[in-house]
């Protein structure tokens, strides 16, 4: 058994939670308790209901997620919400979130594994929120062609494109989770390409009249990297069994 406390701590540290300041009503870190040891550690994208029942069967006590429980405005206990709880609380379940943290991280980001998983070098970021930069910036020796196919790839259910910018992108964006604040902005960052997950339809009227590359590849797809990061980082580090719980999200 490992003390919670101690693992939170590192989540925290790791994230650096005290310098990013999320959306309005978002918590960031601890949401839920549990008796206060950790045996086994589990991550999902979301602090869902399901994830939390897969949890409980796999005998997870500690459950690290992108999309945590509390949000704004807030929301009465209620319904599901209320059976969430009793489940976690039954079920001596912590539940961690992070969400902007875990997005910009330069080493366990969301953004900066898509980018290492792309073959991409970050050069830069963009797009500020609170002081702090959410979106990276990167550059690529290959065409839009071989962009595709790599994103295609990796991408196979949920992959997007919409093709209107430089057929050899200098210097592209990513934002994992919604592109929908970042596809006006890009040109400003010096980029005409943004890699994403997902957009609004009259995105793709941007992409024709202002000559952009713009790439959709599933909100929850994009997401995975960062959260099995981080708890992958801390099973190594407290010598922990740790389980990802794929919900195969298709958006």
């Amino acid at each position: 058994m490992v003390d919670l406390n101690d693992v939170i701590n590192f989540c925290d540290h790791r994230l650096c939670l005290d310098e990013i300041t999320d959306f309005d009503g978002a918590h960031n870190g601890l949401q839920i308790d549990n008796n206060g040891e950790v045996s086994k550690i589990g991550a999902s994208v979301d602090a869902g209901l399901v994830p939390f029942r897969i949890a409980k069967e796999k005998k997870i006590d500690l459950l690290i997620c992108h999309h945590g429980l509390y949000w704004t405005p807030p929301i009465p206990i209620t319904g599901s919400n209320y059976e969430k709880i009793k489940l976690c609380i039954d079920g001596n379940l912590a539940v961690y979130g992070s969400h902007l943290p875990l997005d910009c991280h330069p080493e366990i980001g969301n953004n900066s594994i898509l980018a290492n998983e792309l073959g991409l070098e970050q050069c830069g970021t963009f797009l500020p929120f609170q002081g702090v930069d959410i979106g990276l910036l990167t550059t690529s020796s290959y065409d839009r062609q071989e962009l595709r196919e790599r994103l295609n790839d990796l991408f196979p259910d949920g992959f997007r494109a919409m093709e209107y910018g430089m057929g050899k992108p200098e210097k592209i964006a990513i934002l994992t989770g919604s592109g929908q604040s970042a596809v006006d902005k890009i040109l400003q960052s010096g980029a005409d390409t943004l890699i994403t997950g997902e957009l609004k339809q009259h995105h793709f009227n941007l992409a024709q009249e202002l000559e952009l590359n713009l790439y959709t590849c599933g909100h929850y797809a994009t997401e995975r990297f960062g959260v099995d990061a981080l708890a992958k980082e801390v099973s190594g580090q407290f010598d922990l069994p740790y389980e990802f719980i794929e919900t195969n999200c298709p958006l």
